[in-house]
């Protein structure tokens, strides 16, 4: 009789610690999860600076007192025309804004963070190599190191998607 109640009380004993083990690991493993899902929450971590894909300006985003997203250029690669003046936007369809600066240029405006996909949307980038403005989409895939963004004209599926990467 003896016999046995050692070996109920060790057997008590064991499944108590494996539940508290077990109960342990769950809360640690629910932690992570919520830990990843904030991060991934996160709709200021877009903004920064961002060299674009060709690798002749730099862009910086940040949030305006609207709590939209917008983006200037802040640099660029060549910054000066053949005649060794500041480039300006000479190929924008309003001709009063021809002679403005492309250094400190306002590229991206009015994006909402979008949690259930996200994304960045509603916003619009201005592509001052052509003088023309589109609707656009801003998202990570992975890791906040890599931006992608894509313009369009009516539907997102028929556009054209480029990758930025983060500057420090």
């Amino acid at each position: 009789m003896i016999i046995i109640c050692k070996f109920s009380l060790h057997l008590k004993k064991t499944n108590y610690m494996n539940t508290k083990l077990l109960t342990s690991l769950m809360i640690i493993a629910l932690l992570f999860t919520f830990m990843i899902n904030v991060s991934a929450q996160n709709p200021d971590k877009i903004v920064g600076t961002w060299l674009t894909q060709d690798g002749d300006s730099k862009i910086e985003i940040s949030k305006n007192t609207k709590g939209n997203y917008e983006g200037k250029i802040i640099w660029l690669k060549t910054p000066l025309n053949e005649a060794g003046k500041p480039k300006v936007d000479h190929k924008n369809p309003e001709v009063k804004l021809q002679s403005r600066p492309i250094l400190g240029l306002k590229l991206l405006e009015n994006f909402v963070f979008v949690q259930d996909d996200q994304e960045w949307t509603d916003g619009t980038i201005y592509d001052p190599k052509s003088g023309s403005t589109y609707k656009c989409n801003m998202w990570f895939d992975g890791n906040d190191k890599t931006l992608y963004v894509k313009g369009y004209i009516g539907f997102s599926l028929i556009g054209k998607k480029v990758t930025w990467t983060r500057v420090n």
